[in-house]
């Protein structure tokens, strides 16, 4: 089984439970700015998780849609902010069961590079052209692969109620690989590893160009700052559907 359909389970909910609304709707309100849509603009969120990001884009008066594999999230979605604000869609990035095209598809929040080949994670690139409407408009909210090699923390550990998360970062084969391990009292231990291959700047941009999407601007951080190598942690593509 791939690591991310062993790691966006139920402890995944655990591991990141500090991540907050309001976190999420900061992020996005500067975001979404940098698309410059019309109120009610047709959105979908590509990788959304549990839904923190696509709830805070509905607040803010858009026609979201939420795509993720994961059912597990999909589900703490639903209970976060019912059916009726967005609508929930199971699925793969690499080939989503939707048609309809899009004024906008953001990827937020690093949730690219999960593949091991590139023809695969290139895939999801050809997936937002293909849903987005004629000169619609895309963000890719990635990390700042030459910030993370500088600045990897090698080994963390914290306390969430009575279970200990130790994380351990390592970077292997052209990946930044996270091993998480929970343990609590009386129970086995439980593993999981995260992984996202690194794609610095030019690499990235070359596979966006030849998925026909034009890039605009690339940004350092959810402020807006432009994208700097050594100092960025984010590596943010803002750009649109080649018309």
């Amino acid at each position: 089984m791939a690591w991310y359909q062993e790691s966006f389970g139920d402890d995944y909910l655990l591991v990141y439970k500090h991540r907050d609304m309001q976190g999420a709707y900061h992020e996005v309100k500067k975001m979404v700015n940098w698309l410059d849509l019309e109120q009610g603009a047709r959105l979908l969120d590509l990788c959304c998780g549990m839904g923190r990001h696509s709830l805070a884009l509905s607040e803010l008066g858009y026609t979201v849609t939420g795509v993720d594999l994961s059912k597990v999230l999909l589900q703490e979605a639903v209970k976060q902010g019912g059916e009726e604000r967005v609508t929930w869609v199971h699925g793969d990035m690499r080939n989503v069961p939707l048609s309809e095209p899009f004024d906008a598809v953001v990827n937020l929040f690093t949730s690219f590079g999960y593949f091991d080949e590139d023809e695969q994670n290139e895939k999801v690139l050809h997936e937002m052209y293909r849903l987005l409407k004629k000169e619609g408009r895309f963000i890719i909210d990635f990390l700042n692969p030459v910030y993370v090699k500088a600045n990897l923390v090698a080994q963390s550990e914290r306390k969430e109620e009575d279970l200990t998360i130790r994380e351990s970062r390592t970077i292997e084969d052209g990946c930044v690989r996270k091993r998480i391990m929970i343990s609590q009292a009386g129970a086995p231990d439980r593993h999981y590893l995260e992984q996202v291959k690194l794609y610095e700047r030019p690499v990235f941009e070359a596979m966006l160009v030849k998925a026909g999407l034009h890039i605009d601007h690339v940004f350092g951080d959810y402020e807006g700052q432009a994208y700097s190598p050594e100092t960025s942690s984010r590596m943010i593509f803002v750009g649109h559907k080649e018309g």
